[in-house]
C-alpha cells in the first residue's frame, strides 16, 4: 500500500499511543494528543515532548532538547512501519491503544 497520506495518518496518530518495536529490550512508546504535540519514551531513556507538524506524506517532529526530523509511516499487509528521516525503517508498530495509557 505504501506511505500513509495526511488524512489517514492523522486518524492513525491523533489521540492514540503507538508501541513500536525498535529492536531493543522494550518498545518505544509514542503518544500523539493533538496534531501539534507528541510524547515519546525510548527504552531506557527519559520521556521527550515534541512539536509536530503534519505534512502531506508524513510529519515533522522537533523534540525539546532532542533531534528534529521528517517521519513517515508505511503500511504493508497488516504491518505499520515507522520510516525515519534517513529513509530507513526505524521500527514496527506492535499495538495502537486509544488515549494516553502511559499518563504523559
Amino acid at each position: 500500500m505504501g506511505i500513509l497520506e495526511n488524512v489517514v495518518l492523522t486518524v492513525l496518530m491523533i489521540g492514540n499511543t503507538h508501541y513500536v518495536d525498535v529492536n531493543q529490550s522494550a518498545d518505544a512508546i509514542i503518544y500523539y494528543p493533538s496534531e501539534t504535540v507528541a510524547h515519546m519514551t525510548l527504552p531506557g531513556q527519559a520521556p521527550l515532548k515534541g512539536t509536530v507538524t503534519m505534512q502531506s506524506g508524513g510529519y515533522h517532529v522537533a523534540w525539546e532538547e532532542g533531534p528534529a526530523g521528517d517521519w513517515k509511516i508505511r503500511y504493508e499487509a497488516g504491518t505499520f512501519t515507522y520510516v525515519g528521516p534517513d529513509g530507513e525503517d526505524a521500527g514496527t508498530i506492535t499495538k495502537i491503544v486509544p488515549g494516553n495509557p502511559e499518563g504523559y
